[in-house]
């Protein structure tokens, strides 16, 4: 994914949010906001790759990018670009999943 991709708006009358990213290659893949999340002040943002068909493609597993908002508003992610980070990430979001599981 490229650097400060921005994505687009959020419809609030939506439960399922949807976003395209675009991808190194130039590809782009749809997906769906599972949650935004914070770590150590900063926010996340997790996204599940969905087919034409909005069905989850669980194989691409979830998507973990840096989150935040531009001074007009516009949601932005970007990479995680440090091993470091995305492992904190990574335990944040498992342990997120876990609380919702239980």
């Amino acid at each position: 994914m490229r650097s400060n991709e921005e994505i687009f708006p959020i419809d609030e009358n939506d439960t399922d949010v949807m976003v395209t990213i675009t991808l190194d290659d130039d590809s782009e893949m749809d997906c769906e906001i599972v949650v935004i999340f914070e770590v150590d002040g900063s926010d996340y943002i997790a996204l599940m790759p969905v087919d034409d068909n909005g069905n989850f493609l669980e194989d691409l597993g979830i998507l973990l990018y840096r989150y935040f908002e531009l001074e007009d508003g516009s949601p932005v992610i970007d990479n995680i670009e440090s091993d470091e980070e995305a492992r904190i990430v990574s335990e944040v979001f498992e342990e997120l999943v876990d609380e919702a599981d239980s």
